[in-house]
Parts: C-alpha cells; structure tokens; sequence
C-alpha cells in the first residue's frame, strides 16, 4: 500500500527544484506489453560522466554495454539503439532530477539508483517491483540464482524486488599483525564476543604509542560512524535500526551499543574520544592505522582496495606491507549467537542499483538490457582493469581469486550482511544515532544517551513508529 504522506513528501522535494531540471526518455503513457519490431530506443540513466563523476562507470556504458547490447539485438533481429543520458552531480541533486522525471511519468528506461532511496520512490509511486514492469522473464533470469539474498535486498521493499544490485561491500575488523604479535596475541584472531574484542583491545593498550580500536562515533563522521559503527553494533544484538515497521528507540540492543562506547572511550580509554569530534577524524584514523599506531579498526572493504592499497597512486594511505601486516576478521555479535537471524557473525553493507522505469514504452525489452547489464560478461568487462566485490557470486569467484581479502568478503561476510531500511526518514534517524554515540563519548550517561536520541527518533517519525521506551 502507497503512504500518501510519503507521497506528499517526495513529491515536494522533487518539485522544489523543478526549474533546475530537464525531463528525457519515456513517453509518460501506460506502457503496454507488446513486441518490439521496429526501431527501438532504450536510454540509461546514473550519476555518471566521462571525464568526472563515476567515469569508469561512463566509460563502461559507452564502450561496451551499448555497443554489445545493439550487436546482441541486431544478431537477434531487432533494431535497437541505446543512448546513455550522464548527470554527474551531487546525489541529492540527482535524486531530485530522477524523482522529477518519474513523478511527471518521464524518465529513462534504466535508472541508476542508491539503494536507501528504493523504499521511498516505491512508497511514492514511482518505482514498482520488477516483475511487474519487465514482465515473466524477471524471476526467471539466471542472475538470481548468482546474487545471495542479503545482496539482493539492497534493492529491494517490502520483500520484493524493485532492482538489481550493481555492487556489493561488507564491513570487517581490521587489525596489525605485528602489533597483535607484540602484544602476544594470534596472527590468526577471530573474536567471537564483543569481551572479545575489548580483552585484544586491553593488551593492545599496554604498547606504548599505540590506540588499541577506533570505532567510529560521533556526527563529525556522519554515515560513517552509523555504518562503521553503530549499526554493525546494534545487529550484533539481534536488533535492526528498522523492524516490524518501527524504528529503535530506547531499547535494550541500543543500551547495549552505547555502553560498549562508553566502555572504549570513557571508562577504560581504549580508543581516542578526541578523534571522534574532529571533521577530519576518519581520514586520520586511515593515517594513524597506516602508520602503525591503531591495533583494531572497523571498516570496509573499501578501506583494503583503496585507501591502504600499496600500488602507487591508489592509496590515500598505502602501506606497502599491506598484505603481510594488516589481518582481516568477521564482526562478532555481543555474544555467540546473538546477533540477527541467531548469527554469531554480523555485518552492514551499502549498495547501489538500477531500476526499471514503470512508464517505460518498452518495458520488456529494458528488462533485457538491465539482464544484459548485470550478466557474468557485463560484470567481468566492467572489472577488467580493476577489482571489487560485484553482486555475483560466480563472477567474484573468477575475478577476486588473486585477493584473498575481497574473497573472504565475497564468500563470508556478504552472506550475513544487513542493509539500511530505503526509507526517507533514515537519513534523519541515522544523525540522531550519531548524536547518541557522541553523547556517550562526550560523557553522557547511556541512559541519558538514549533517551534523549528516541524524543529525537519520536519527533522523526512519530511515537507510534518508535520501538522501546
């Protein structure tokens, strides 16, 4: 069912900048499932542009997907151009643009779209489940079957499919071998509580010069410290930020997250309050992690491939010892067992997808080209030059054999991984959540800490859409 309000909200963000912006692609009719047998236009959107924004992306749709994809229907019969339409922007100005268009019944055939953003534009209207718009071929598609469930929820609503993920990440502990070894503890560490982690990170604090974990907390880090933090944190003890249709409150998981930051950076100083609060903290813990001074760290793959990367001009913080010094290990729930789904193991992910525009005048034959974007060969050609974790398990099994660190990402930590709710409040919500951290930080009590965020949370979405106290 479409909540109106939602409706109402999206639908004046997108008009508030509407002069700014230009309508291309679709008709804005019905679409009707029918055969394509004459000349075909299918277009493309994403923020990407040649020379700018997301170039490898540009390029990728420029050289290979519409070229392949228009040999592929010429050898199949049919004529069929593609045309990619680049935007290269800010994401809240693109969204903007692309809510516009689908509002007005406008747009491209394929659409690129962040994750977080599907559940907002379903609710509105403006993007319907795959199947209904590509037709019977979608649930059938092969592609599935390579994609794990969890991944394919980054684009989905409501337990159906809205895209198809284009990426996929996960989040892990990352710690220096040879400062474990110092502080005596295994090459080979695998935590499997959150007393785990504090007891490696109390050895770790005997070494001089060195912060044991840094986990990110705070607003000065924004997304970061709810994604590389809190988050992670809060499904290790079984609860999501967003559930049965409520948001956390005061609740028990949340206690215990902020009290597993107060533990670090209050009562045993086992990370660095301060860094918390500097704009550039992150930044700084990549340097200060690089440069052997922080034991434990709670990131990305993203931090693997591209800031500690050693190959030159990659990293923004390279360690040329990367691959023997830096150890990489699951998320351990509060306790075995504890965590989402009954896991011992947890994690957060992000990602990004393409929809199918439901005014499409060839709502089939886009299902087609998205498949064809999203085939082993597609991926593999969109690769070539480069590595990262693609949503596809056969693909990844090929491509990340030479590295073993985005392997175990691929193989162990995406099957257990969890997503941010595509709901328009989560941006609000998800400051309040750092807000909460920084309280605690800043010494704050827990409890203080977490009432205070679900007045912020209640004042979100309402009291009745708020769980706990």
């Amino acid at each position: 069912m479409i909540h109106h309000s939602k409706r109402r909200a999206l639908t004046a963000f997108a008009v508030a900048t509407a002069g700014a912006l230009v309508f291309a692609g679709c008709s804005g009719e019905a679409p009707e499932a029918s055969e394509d047998t004459g000349p075909v236009t299918l277009t493309i959107t994403a923020n990407a542009i040649a020379g700018g924004k997301n170039a490898a992306e540009a390029d990728w749709f420029q050289d290979w997907v519409i070229p392949e994809f228009e040999a592929a229907m010429e050898a199949d019969g049919k004529d069929v151009t593609v045309e990619f339409e680049p935007q290269g922007v800010d994401d809240e100005n693109y969204k903007t643009k692309i809510a516009l268009d689908l509002q007005s019944g406008e747009g491209a055939d394929i659409i690129g779209m962040d994750g977080i953003w599907v559940g907002e534009f379903a609710e509105a209207g403006y993007i319907k489940p795959l199947a209904e718009v590509g037709g019977d071929s979608v649930d059938s598609w092969e592609g599935w079957d390579q994609i794990p469930d969890a991944v394919q929820s980054a684009l989905s609503f409501d337990d159906e499919r809205y895209g198809v993920p284009q990426g996929a990440d996960g989040r892990v502990l990352y710690f220096n071998k040879d400062l474990f070894e110092q502080a005596g503890l295994p090459a080979d560490w695998q935590p499997e509580s959150w007393d785990d982690v504090l007891d490696a990170a109390r050895d770790l604090k005997k070494l001089d010069g060195v912060t044991p974990i840094q986990l990110n907390a705070g607003t000065a880090m924004g997304e970061a410290t709810t994604m590389q933090g809190l988050l992670p944190l809060l499904v290790g003890t079984g609860e999501q930020v967003y559930e049965d249709g409520k948001w956390v409150g005061d609740t028990d998981g949340l206690n215990d997250v902020l009290d597993l930051y107060k533990t670090i950076y209050v009562d045993e100083g086992l990370g660095d309050a301060v860094l918390q609060q500097e704009a550039a903290g992150r930044d700084t813990s990549f340097q200060l992690f690089a440069a052997n001074q922080i034991g434990i760290l709670l990131e990305g793959d993203y931090f693997w491939r591209s800031v500690i990367n050693p190959e030159e001009g990659v990293g923004t913080a390279p360690m040329a010892n990367r691959d023997e010094v830096v150890g990489y290990t699951k998320i351990p729930a509060m306790k075995s067992g504890s965590g989402i789904n009954d896991q011992d193991f947890v994690s957060m992910s992000g990602g990004t997808g393409r929809v199918l525009n439901p005014n499409s005048d060839h709502p089939e034959l886009a299902w087609e080209l998205l498949a064809f974007m999203n085939s082993a060969d597609a991926y593999e050609a969109r690769n070539a030059g480069t590595l990262a974790i693609t949503p596809r398990t056969d693909v990844n099994d090929e491509m990340l054999a030479e590295d073993p660190m985005l392997t175990y990402v691929s193989e162990e930590v995406l099957p257990i991984t969890a997503y941010r709710p595509p709901l328009a409040a989560y941006p609000q919500v998800s400051t309040a959540l750092q807000q909460a951290s920084l309280d605690v930080v800043s010494g704050t009590s827990v409890a203080d800490a977490a009432s205070a965020y679900a007045d912020a949370a209640k004042d979100i979405v309402g009291d009745d859409a708020v769980s706990g106290g």
